[in-house]
């Protein structure tokens, strides 16, 4: 072994500044030793609770595409659904897509969704309807625990941010002309995993959710509910806080599915 001494200092000198460096060695070991035994111990309750030793929860790790920034869904015949979840996105929504030849849709109610269904000028079967219930469920309507509500429908060009003698508020806009009406439309959505395993949602029935449940306004909060889908469908559980709107919810036929 060899040992560095200086010449600078006493024998005794050089004896207490490798005692304090043995000192401080040990300290370091017991940290190390200890850190291993945590990791050890969490490695020990993790595999109790049913999760090797190696293995990572589940995460969506892809790159996400320019629409998920805002709410969307899709309807049965693949037409795109754009909606915002705030004032802000509403504005944006309706300044930057809402096109010629698309439909806007909004609940009859203070407080709702910008809703776009792209192409909805030549919409197929119910897919005018699809849109409404997306309309009505991501709106004040679902908060405040109601069944179904009445929604409308406009094509774009009956959509303005101003009126005569100013600009509306954030979220508002003024719409001329007449509506088409959607009465008394459900609240109710489907719920689940898409074909790129994506947390999704749309209206009931949605035949491009692949795996789903549909929920209703109910007693559950949001992040109860979110947790209960994520260990249904084998996702994290934030997915779906995302893509659900503001509310309390009941899943249809949970006690069958041990939820």
């Amino acid at each position: 072994m060899k040992i560095k001494i200086s010449l600078e200092k006493s024998a005794q000198e050089n004896a207490a500044e490798y005692y304090q460096d043995s000192k401080k060695a040990r300290k370091k070991k017991e940290g190390v030793v200890n850190a291993i035994k945590k990791t050890k111990k969490k490695i020990r309750e993790t595999e109790e609770r049913g999760v090797k030793e190696g293995e990572e929860p589940v995460r969506i790790l892809r790159e996400k595409k320019w629409y998920e920034k805002f709410g969307w869904s899709f309807t049965t015949s693949g037409k795109m659904i754009l909606f915002g979840r705030n004032a802000k996105q509403n504005d944006a929504l309706v300044s930057a897509h809402l096109e010629k030849g698309d439909l806007f849709f909004h609940a009859d109610i203070r407080g709702g969704s910008a809703t776009i269904l792209k192409g909805g000028k030549i919409a197929e079967g119910g897919e005018l309807e699809e849109a409404a219930a997306i309309a009505a469920s991501f709106s004040k309507a679902w908060d405040k625990g109601f069944s179904q509500v009445d929604a409308y429908g406009v094509e774009a060009g009956q959509v303005s941010k101003h009126v005569q003698g100013g600009a509306i508020a954030a979220g508002g806009f003024a719409l001329e002309g007449e509506r088409k009406w959607f009465r008394n439309t459900p609240l109710k959505l489907k719920v689940g995993i898409d074909e790129e395993g994506r947390a999704a949602v749309g209206a009931p029935g949605a035949g491009w959710i692949t795996t789903g449940v549909e929920v209703v306004p109910g007693k559950r909060g949001k992040g109860k509910t979110a947790k209960a889908l994520g260990r249904l469908f084998q996702i994290d559980e934030n997915e779906f806080v995302r893509v659900l709107p503001s509310g309390n919810f009941r899943i249809l036929g949970e006690g069958r599915r041990g939820l």
